[in-house]
């Protein structure tokens, strides 16, 4: 399948698209190449232009990198608890697949404040993409799939914040002063 028409898939057919994406045979690999890597990496370069900070452009891809990876671990431990399975692929998939209106939306970032507000928007429509894929990747019970949801949305918020103080972490340079500050 097209990496064209899996995003529309996602965007706009969540349900019929998580089918496919169960059924596909997929690997870290092939998750990450043919998918994260391409769609991660919206945000950063519209980072990139909009600031012209190739060190914030980076570190916000990398972490994007390993947060993914991370969210999909911690997915992976939780499924069980709502009465799902561990299969780390298909957490992967989850995780990643979900991530779809969010990292599209990176684009917003070339809009400032009102790119915010349009990527808030977005990633609350890839939480709904993850509440419809959980019973179908991890076999989270359907009446369990509301709670799973808002707390794997509660532990990429924590990690969405810690990201952010290592985000602010690569990104400090010393000053003259011997104090720290933001790159611009």
């Amino acid at each position: 399948m097209s990496i064209v028409d899996r995003i529309k898939g996602i965007i706009v057919d969540p349900r019929s698209e998580w089918i496919k994406v169960a059924a596909e045979p997929a690997t870290v690999q092939s998750i990450y190449t043919g998918w994260i890597m391409i769609l991660a990496a919206i945000g950063p370069l519209a980072l990139l232009l909009s600031t012209h900070s190739l060190q914030w452009a980076v570190a916000q891809y990398v972490l994007s990198l390993i947060v993914t990876f991370v969210l999909a671990l911690i997915v992976d431990s939780l499924a069980p608890s709502f009465g799902g399975t561990r299969d780390f692929i298909a957490s992967l998939k989850l995780t990643a697949y979900s991530y779809t209106a969010a990292w599209l939306a990176g684009i917003f970032n070339l809009l400032g404040m009102l790119g915010g507000l349009l990527g808030l928007v977005a990633t609350i429509y890839a939480f709904y993409t993850f509440f419809l894929g959980a019973p179908l990747l991890k076999k989270a019970s359907p009446e369990k799939a509301v709670p799973f949801t808002l707390i794997v949305v509660l532990c990429g918020i924590v990690l969405g914040i810690l990201a952010g103080y290592v985000f602010s972490g690569m990104t400090m340079t010393p000053h003259l002063g011997g104090g720290f500050g933001m790159m611009r």
